[in-house]
């Protein structure tokens, strides 16, 4: 696998990483995890090369970090780099303008969870502590300033992070010049292209590394949904795909398949777009099954793809606005 730099932080990072919502299952999740699958699918994910693993505690309250603990116990050679997430003390996704970060997330709140994670991580440390909400108007509140820089000098973090909320990348460039961010990961995708305006010019500015989240559009990049698709009941992806998302999707997706080239799959498309842009550092698809992993993991290796290919994609731009269902 290739490898990119992740910002100023230094470290070289495979530009295929391991998105590990999905594997987790649980309350408010994706349904048809399965341990031992997921599981295996890491241990592949390793063998193969990949060696940036984003989890956070609210992904089967505790059960993802538990996995990739098990894992990184298990390949003791390899330096995986761990990035997770406390969850907001409100459990709000995505904050709001009204949101108040002494009610999301208060010190207490955030060594609360880092303390959580690493028990549950069975590690002295975490390589990425991201923020799963943010909102701008915190920048320069010190509440989280100090806390993290201690958090940083205590050895127990060694970066930080803003995971930003959807369809918002314009809600972090303020906090960007506080200096203290490692990390911005973003929704970036053949139809979330947003991020390329001003986010990634104030990343590359800054030195800021990059994380492409959602490559797949929440599955209909994959090229598999229908009007009909329905999900079993306490499936995320029910409360997402209403049928004001789900139609416009499935359309969206099926003239984006028109132009797929013969012996690719939309999924490799997919994330092979990301790829092309230097100003990712990595993109993290979620994985949850053997096949899943080679195919993601080999578009690492691909060609770059044609600048005809890349001006057809950029036709496929969709910039939305958050709603009550994008959470």
């Amino acid at each position: 696998m290739r490898e990119r730099r992740f910002g100023r932080l230094g470290w070289m990072v495979s530009d295929v990483g391991y998105g590990m919502w999905g594997i987790a299952g649980g309350e408010g999740g994706w349904t048809g995890a399965d341990d031992e699958t997921g599981d295996t699918a890491l241990d592949e994910a390793v063998r193969l090369g990949c060696d940036y693993f984003d989890t956070a505690w609210i992904y089967g309250r505790g059960h993802s970090e538990r996995m990739l603990g098990q894992s990184v116990k298990r390949h003791p050679d390899r330096r995986l780099h761990i990035a997770t997430k406390p969850p907001p003390k409100d459990r709000n996704w995505p904050s709001t303008r009204d949101s108040k970060l002494s009610e999301v997330y208060p010190p207490d709140h955030l060594w609360e969870y880092l303390h959580r994670s690493l028990e549950g991580l069975g590690t002295p440390s975490v390589d990425l502590f991201q923020f799963h909400v943010w909102e701008d108007a915190w920048a320069h509140d010190a509440a989280w300033q100090d806390t993290v820089i201690e958090m940083k000098e205590r050895g127990l973090i060694k970066g930080v992070g803003i995971s930003v909320n959807r369809w918002e990348p314009w809600n972090v460039l303020q906090t960007l010049s506080t200096g203290l961010i490692d990390a911005v990961q973003v929704i970036y995708n053949i139809f979330d292209q947003a991020p390329e305006d001003e986010l990634f010019p104030a990343c590359r500015e800054s030195d800021v590394a990059v994380i492409a989240r959602v490559p797949f559009d929440e599955g209909t990049l994959t090229g598999t949904l229908t009007r009909d698709t329905r999900w079993p009941e306490g499936d995320w992806r029910n409360t997402y795909f209403v049928p004001e998302n789900l139609l416009p999707s499935v359309e969206r997706a099926e003239r984006l398949a028109r132009i797929v080239p013969e012996g690719m799959t939309m999924p490799e498309l997919a994330l092979r777009f990301i790829l092309q842009n230097p100003d990712v550092a990595t993109v993290i698809p979620g994985m949850r099954k053997l096949t899943h992993v080679r195919a993601n993991l080999a578009t690492s290796d691909a060609e770059p793809l044609s600048e005809e290919l890349m001006a057809r994609l950029r036709e496929h731009r969709w910039d939305r606005r958050p709603t009550a269902w994008s959470q």
